[in-house]
C-alpha cells in the first residue's frame, strides 16, 4: 500500500478557486437582478438597456429620449415614480409614445 503523502497541484488549487469565485459573483448578480425591475420609457437616447423594442436591437440603440418601447432596469418599485418631462411616466410595460419612424 502507498502513504505517500498526495500533493495539489497549484492549477487544481486555483481552478478550484476560480470556480468558487464565479459562483459567488453569479449569485450576487442574481440577487441584484432580483432587486431589479425593467421600466420602459425612462431611458434617455442610446442610454437603454438591452432589448429596445422594434427599430433597435440592443443596448445603447434607442433613438428618442424616453422611446416607449426602450426600457432600463431600475430598482424594483420605482418604475411608475420616476419623474420625467412633459407629465411622461416610466411603465412596467412597453408604450406606444415617443417612438422612432418606421
Amino acid at each position: 500500500m502507498n502513504h505517500q503523502p498526495k500533493k495539489i497541484s497549484g492549477l487544481a488549487v486555483a481552478s478550484a478557486f476560480a470556480a468558487a469565485l464565479g459562483m459567488a459573483a453569479s449569485s450576487e448578480t442574481a440577487t441584484a437582478a432580483d432587486d431589479q425591475e425593467k421600466c420602459y420609457g425612462v431611458a434617455k437616447a442610446a442610454e437603454n438597456d438591452c432589448a429596445a423594442g422594434k427599430g433597435t436591437t440592443c443596448a445603447g440603440t434607442s433613438k428618442i429620449d424616453f422611446q416607449g418601447n426602450a426600457w432600463k432596469l431600475v430598482p424594483k418599485g420605482t418604475c411608475e415614480t420616476i419623474e420625467l418631462p412633459d407629465d411622461r411616466k416610466g411603465s412596467l410595460e412597453a408604450l406606444d409614445r415617443d417612438l422612432p419612424p418606421a
